[in-house]
């Protein structure tokens, strides 16, 4: 799983995080209220591990904004705060499961793989904006019942514009949730793949699918 650890204790973050990278889960870490809020909005995590006492916005703040802007990603609190008042708080704020420090890390890890198990299991199969519909599952996508022939990366690509129809998304977000980059290697891979995508969509007749958001980035807007 792609997951987030909210932290600002460095020795806890890293016990955490050499964890679950040890599971083999790819782990990012941000150490403080604001910039955890910041990348969660971003999406694509499907696991968030926040502590409740944070500076720049406290754990609860993070999570209460996270889910009014409407994010369903499954959220584990750490906190030092053990009292059932504590607990009955955190996951009234959104919470999903609540653990407390000091904590052995195999709990940490089978708790981490309960969520995970919940979350697949409540996992849509199919995305569907307007006559475009994805499967999921086998990993097809049509266009008013059209198969348009993607290759894997496209499909990928066309997932997350569609997870986020509607919404522009940059070319640092496509360049990390879909080739993984936490970084701009400079290249026109998104470009590229974008291309080849509109080509096949145009194909199926579904030109106007996907814009350039001028100086922002791209936008899936299905037809109304």
């Amino acid at each position: 799983m792609r997951i987030l650890v909210v932290e600002d204790d460095a020795a806890t973050a890293e016990f955490v995080a050499g964890g679950l990278a040890e599971q083999g889960h790819e782990v990012e870490v941000a150490a403080d209220g604001a910039g955890g809020l910041a990348r969660a909005l971003e999406g694509g995590y499907e696991l968030l591990i926040v502590d409740r006492m944070l500076p720049g916005g406290d754990g609860l703040g993070v999570v209460a904004r996270l889910r009014a802007a409407g994010s369903e990603v499954p959220v584990l609190f750490l906190s030092t705060l053990a009292g059932i008042d504590d607990r009955v708080t955190g996951l009234e704020a959104g919470g999903d499961d609540y653990l407390v420090k000091p904590f052995a890390l195999p709990e940490l890890l089978a708790r981490v793989g309960a969520l995970g198990r919940r979350a697949r299991d409540a996992r849509p199969t199919r995305l569907a904006a307007g006559a475009l519909e994805i499967d999921l599952i086998d990993r097809t996508a049509r266009w008013d019942g059209r198969d348009l022939g993607l290759i894997p990366r496209e499909l990928e690509l066309l997932v997350y514009l569609a997870r986020h129809a509607g919404q522009p998304v940059t070319k640092g977000m496509l360049l990390e949730h879909v080739w993984g980059f936490t970084f701009d290697p400079r290249t026109s891979v998104v470009e590229t793949h974008l291309s080849r995508l509109r080509a096949k969509l145009e194909r199926a007749g579904a030109a106007d699918l996907v814009r350039t958001v001028r100086g922002v980035g791209y936008l899936l807007q299905a037809p109304a």
